[in-house]
């Protein structure tokens, strides 16, 4: 059984990760090439470092400090999946609230939780005032996969700092 839960800032440290697999093998990706989308070869392994893991704990403190959310999925009280979503409003109208991280762990990925952690996320997002989550998407085939059937499509509007620290990522809306 999977229990989910929003996470304070205290407890996220190295320990929560401590049984969090990142790892992804990635064959395909999409890759926009003169405005159209097209799967492209491009195979290697998405795996995090101490130092990645450092980074991802700074951000993830940050968003909880500043009143976004951080949500975990927990299964036998180990964390295999989270999901963060920033509080600042942006887009032309501000629209938009930022999905900044989803992730499950290689070990528990296929089961739901990646479904339940993206629909927490829509419902903060919308219950803060969003008409739309914004996702810079990695790219692997597989990821898209998830976000199409999670009813995303290209966003209206790109976020160029995300394009900018990511220019692989896919830009992806979600209406809410």
């Amino acid at each position: 059984m999977v229990e989910y839960r929003e996470l304070n800032a205290a407890e996220i440290d190295r320990e929560l990760f401590s049984g969090f697999i990142r790892r992804q093998v990635v064959n395909d990706c999409w890759r926009k090439i003169d405005g159209k989308w097209v799967i492209k070869s491009d195979p290697f392994i998405d795996d995090w470092s101490e130092d990645d893991y450092a980074f991802g704990i700074k951000c993830l403190k940050n968003t909880v400090s500043t009143g976004g959310v951080v949500y975990g999925a927990f299964s036998d009280n180990v964390l295999k999946g989270f999901a963060s979503v920033e509080p600042q409003l942006f887009g032309s109208v501000q629209k938009y609230l930022d999905l900044t991280s989803i992730h499950v762990s290689a070990d528990m990925r296929g089961n739901g939780i990646g479904r339940e952690l993206f629909t927490r996320a829509c419902d903060w997002a919308r219950e803060h005032g969003a008409e739309k989550l914004y996702i810079s998407a990695h790219s692997a085939v597989e990821s898209q996969a998830f976000y199409k059937a999670m009813g995303c499509v290209e966003a209206e509007v790109y976020n160029e700092e995300h394009v900018r620290a990511e220019p692989f990522d896919c830009q992806l809306e979600r209406k809410l």
